[in-house]
């Protein structure tokens, strides 16, 4: 079965919704970069045929989204998604206007409605979205034992801020004052009951990001609902639909440790058998909160073959990707960072680095081939 644009045909179920088809099997796939002739041919080198794509302000129309993927099928490669990082107003992913019921939500919401259309009239299957209010938190970098340096979370650094879209936060209350859980919740209900037809109608799967760091509160604003297990089986049955469902990042989970409320490999057996799992970003960390660092998958407090025998166990089909890889050797074009946390490394070097990307690329390989070996499952 192949995800060939317009010949492309969706499944329908009871009640009008559909999902646009996905071949059998774990795809191990990668966040791409632009489609260069040396990026492609590296691509095709790590044996890469599914993609994750970083959508760009300037290509955010369904005509645009439809010349992307028949470069990429061109090229030898299938396009899984291509990120929300995209709008006439800016990123439609971690959307404060959103999370908070700022002023300009309901055109925030009108913008991400048109960018799940798109992706239906391109033959999209899927894209990611966060729920965060104030960006991802990060208190720097540190160079781990191995001499590889990665992003660091320590909640009693004076150094922890959250960044998203050129917008940094910090504490005490990132928008002047302190939000309530049911707050929250009730924006997350208006947003994602809006959200619920046109995914249905476009046959495209969102799949919801973990908080990143995983908290009960940061700066005023409660990470209630997507902080835990028990956060996420309640928001997907407010949505109530086949097409919302979860982007399992295993390190994001692995850093919540016990306030998650269900071991990893524990919630990738629920969200499957709910069919519910749309993608994994597979990422290994140093310990749980309150101070963890990302680190190589080998590298981290937890057995990444358990994630992926589980995945193969679970019969999953949706794609599998390497996630904030630390960069290995040296970058070129890598320049020091001016913020004061005496680290390397600006994030679009991290995430298109070839040394670490391959590397990770080949432990996935070897841990799915493994899996399938010991389960006896293709």
């Amino acid at each position: 079965m192949t995800l060939g644009g317009e010949a492309l045909v969706a499944a329908e179920r009871p009640g009008g919704s559909r999902l646009q088809p996905l071949p059998p099997g774990v795809k191990i796939g990668t966040t791409a970069g632009q489609p260069t002739e040396e990026h492609l041919l590296f691509l095709k080198q790590l044996g890469i045929t599914w993609v994750s794509l970083i959508g760009r302000p300037e290509e955010a129309t369904a005509e645009d989204f439809i010349r992307i993927r028949k470069q990429w099928e061109a090229a030898g490669f299938k396009v899984y998604n291509i990120g929300s990082g995209v709008g006439p107003s800016g990123s439609l992913h971690n959307m404060p206007e959103v999370t908070l019921s700022l002023p300009g939500r309901d055109k925030k919401i009108e913008e991400y409605l048109n960018y799940i259309r798109y992706l239906g009239k391109a033959g999209i299957p899927y894209t990611t979205y966060a729920h965060m209010g104030n960006g991802i938190w990060s208190s720097g970098w540190t160079t781990m034992p191995r001499g590889y340096q990665s992003r660091e979370v320590n909640m009693a650094s004076p150094q922890l801020r959250g960044d998203w879209a050129g917008v940094t936060y910090t504490e005490p209350l990132s928008h002047g004052r302190k939000y309530s859980e049911e707050e929250i919740w009730d924006n997350y209900a208006y947003f994602i009951k809006k959200v619920v037809p046109v995914a249905e109608e476009a046959g495209v799967r969102i799949g919801i990001h973990p908080d990143d760091p995983p908290q009960p509160m940061l700066a005023g604003v409660p990470r209630c609902i997507f902080s835990s297990f028990e956060g996420y089986r309640k928001a997907l049955e407010i949505a109530n639909s086949p097409n919302i469902g979860v982007c399992l990042c295993v390190g994001c989970w692995l850093e919540g440790g016990e306030l998650m409320g269900k071991d990893v490999v524990e919630a990738i057996k629920y969200f499957a058998s709910q069919k519910k799992l749309f993608k994994v970003h597979l990422r290994n960390v140093s310990a749980p909160l309150p101070h963890s660092v990302e680190t190589l998958l080998d590298d981290g407090y937890y057995d990444m073959y358990r994630v992926m025998k589980a995945l193969v166990e679970v019969g999953f089909d949706g794609l599998v990707i390497p996630d904030h890889v630390p960069a290995l050797g040296v970058l070129p074009g890598r320049r020091e960072d001016t913020s004061g946390t005496g680290a390397y490394r600006p994030s679009e070097l991290m995430a298109f680095n070839n040394a670490g990307l391959a590397y990770s690329i080949g432990y996935m390989n070897a841990l799915l081939n493994a899996a399938k070996s010991e389960t006896g499952r293709s």
